[in-house]
């Protein structure tokens, strides 16, 4: 048996802990990282009631986590970074819309490419999650188009349902008018592809959307013409996508979408203008019915803030 001095044999286990050192999995290893990358489709346990959320995670640079999250309610906020060590994760956002003058905080785990945790909100309260990635929703050709359907027949409520709050909706000359911040308004059908045409008038300071498949709010608000696009002012879609002008013209007067969605891809025509051409939506906007993005979803109009009027609301839908 070859016998080695002490300088040789303390040198063999500097090499032998050095080579196991690289052999051993890093915490933040680039496999792990690399699941955790994308988009996650979020429910929450809110006192025994299923309730959406959403988060995104994306590489900036080398190996620092970043992205997006979507609570209970408001739009989509940046994530400045993303803990990940272990499979765990971790990061906070600052109070948006809702009480309490804490971070949010939000710990989960990713196994078997489904993630869990919990998320304590600004007061302190937690509530647990799932998650499941959210559906590319890629369509492989144009749609056909069936016959338009006239969702509100100008008379009554047909074909809706008002949830969330006192009804305050009532139809008058034909025009749809939520009188004062109340319930909002649901049809009962749900649609997959579609397009939307819908008229509405607001007032100063009005504030509405007309949410797609019940979960992509477009935002109707009383935002000057001339004002800078942003994707919380008119024609955006809420927190994601700002339409290239605030081609509005203004409260007191009928104004127009006209929307395509198909897929996550969506086309916004307002009062005649494109504003928004083809462009992807990210996620599910806060307020939304559920986090269920690849299946069909109802139009939702948005009644819990000011009063807003709607006519002449017609869907063509995908065959």
């Amino acid at each position: 048996m070859k016998k080695f001095g002490l300088g040789t044999a303390l040198a063999l286990v500097v090499i032998a802990l050095f080579s196991f050192a690289f052999m051993k999995p890093q915490n933040n290893n680039s496999a792990e990282t690399k699941d955790l990358i994308g988009r996650w489709d979020l429910t929450l346990d809110v006192n025994g009631k299923p309730q959406p959320s959403w988060m995104e995670v994306k590489l900036s640079g080398f190996k620092t986590l970043v992205g997006y999250y979507v609570a209970l309610h408001g739009s989509a906020r940046p994530v400045a970074k993303v803990e990940f060590i272990d499979g765990k994760f971790s990061f906070k956002i600052p109070p948006q819309w809702e009480a309490g003058e804490k971070d949010m905080v939000i710990e989960g785990e990713l196994k078997n490419d489904k993630v869990s945790g919990t998320v304590t909100d600004s007061e302190g309260k937690t509530y647990k999650f799932t998650g499941v990635r959210a559906p590319l929703l890629v369509r492989e050709r144009a749609p056909v188009w069936a016959q338009p359907i006239k969702l509100f027949n100008g008379k009554d409520l047909s074909g809706w349902i008002a949830v969330g709050g006192a009804n305050n909706w009532i139809v008058k000359n034909g025009i749809l008018t939520n009188t004062k911040a109340g319930a909002n308004l649901i049809t009962n059908k749900k649609f997959d592809d579609f397009k939307l045409h819908i008229e509405f008038r607001y007032g100063k300071a009005g504030n509405s959307g007309v949410y797609l498949r019940g979960r992509h709010e477009v935002q109707i608000e009383d935002s000057p013409a001339g004002t800078h696009p942003n994707n919380v002012l008119y024609g955006g879609v809420y927190g994601f996508l700002t339409a290239s002008e605030i081609n509005a013209k203004g409260p007191g007067q009928w104004q127009s979408y006209d929307i395509t969605l198909t897929g996550r891809m969506v086309t916004i025509v307002s009062n005649g203008k494109t504003i928004i051409n083809n462009q992807e939506i990210p996620g599910i906007t806060g307020g939304a019915l559920d986090s269920n993005e690849g299946e069909p979803g109802p139009i939702y109009l948005q009644g819990d803030h000011q009063p807003i009027e709607f006519r002449n609301i017609i869907l063509t839908p995908a065959k």
